[in-house]
């Protein structure tokens, strides 16, 4: 009796370790689950960004060519705008996309500028096909809620372009980047090959216009989207290849054609071979391509012309 009963005492020390261990192991595994909960939860969970619908499914990983970060805005003025959720990722038949999280002078969530304008140096450009689906986005609601938000100037047309542009199944970000690339959001902007308004349409698309001012918001907001939208069906949903087209980038442009008027009397006429990585990596990100420090692009031709 003697010897059992410390026997008993050992056994029924260790079950009650042992029971100890697995409340602790029951505690720890529900305390794990409450952290990816809350954090599944999170407000800083990039909710307004739209991502790629062939993005990465690990936001946290990248191909090997990429670098993973967030916006880099440190030697910029502009606020920081959502953080940026996915890389494009399409079939490429030009070579490295070459998508960064970083917004650099030449890439971005959306690709490498030398990809975005394929064949432009090399017999002419041939986009590579990204559907309105693939791109990163910021939400223009978001966006504007930035301090010094690049669109602040697009405030007083947000509800046009959620209007026309939802219409027609696109961003209203993008209508509204376009807008700033073509006239920074100036409904009275004229170009100078005669361009009206917000969406700088062409003489040809104003016949319509109410007594005949073409630089009407609400007419040319919505004759800019149409217009868009029916280049992009043409085009079979190639969505670089409109948005070239929008800004008067033919197929197979080359660095030559696109520059020819540099040194004619219209300077101005050239094609800006920094359009699509400025819309797609600036304006789309939420982030200013003329103010952001360092300058986003690489040819910046149409700087001779502001004398």
């Amino acid at each position: 009796m003697h010897i059992v009963a410390p026997l008993f005492c050992l056994i029924l020390a260790a079950t009650c370790v042992r029971a100890s261990h697995s409340h602790f192991e029951i505690i720890r595994r529900h305390g794990q689950h409450t952290r990816l909960a809350r954090r599944a939860h999170s407000p800083n969970g990039r909710c307004g960004v739209k991502t790629a619908i062939k993005a990465n499914a690990n936001a946290s990983q990248a191909p090997s060519n990429v670098t993973v970060s967030s916006v880099n805005l440190k030697s910029s003025n502009q606020s920081l705008p959502s953080p940026i959720l996915g890389l494009i990722d399409v079939e490429s038949t030009c070579g490295p996309i070459g998508a960064t999280r970083d917004v650099t002078p030449t890439s971005g969530p959306n690709g490498n500028i030398d990809w975005l304008n394929c064949g432009v140096s090399d017999g002419g450009w041939s986009p590579p096909y990204v559907t309105l689906k693939d791109i990163i986005t910021q939400d223009l609601a978001s966006a504007l809620q930035i301090p010094g938000s690049p669109f602040t100037a697009c405030a007083p047309y947000v509800a046009l372009f959620e209007l026309y542009a939802g219409q027609h199944g696109i961003p209203a970000i993008l209508v509204a980047a376009i807008a700033m690339q073509e006239s920074t959001c100036n409904a009275q902007t004229i170009g100078g090959a005669g361009e009206q308004g917000l969406m700088q349409l062409t003489q040809d698309k104003c016949d319509g216009a109410p007594n005949g001012d073409c630089k009407d918001p609400d007419y040319n907001i919505r004759t800019g989207v149409e217009f868009f939208s029916a280049t992009l069906q043409n085009n079979g949903g190639s969505l670089l290849l409109t948005i070239g087209n929008y800004n008067g980038w033919p197929l197979g442009m080359t660095f030559g054609s696109a520059t020819a008027a540099a040194n004619g009397p219209c300077c101005r006429c050239q094609n800006n071979l920094d359009y699509l990585h400025q819309l797609l990596n600036g304006w789309l990100q939420g982030i200013n391509p003329y103010t952001h420090n360092p300058r986003i692009g690489k040819y910046f031709n149409l700087d001779r012309c502001k004398a």
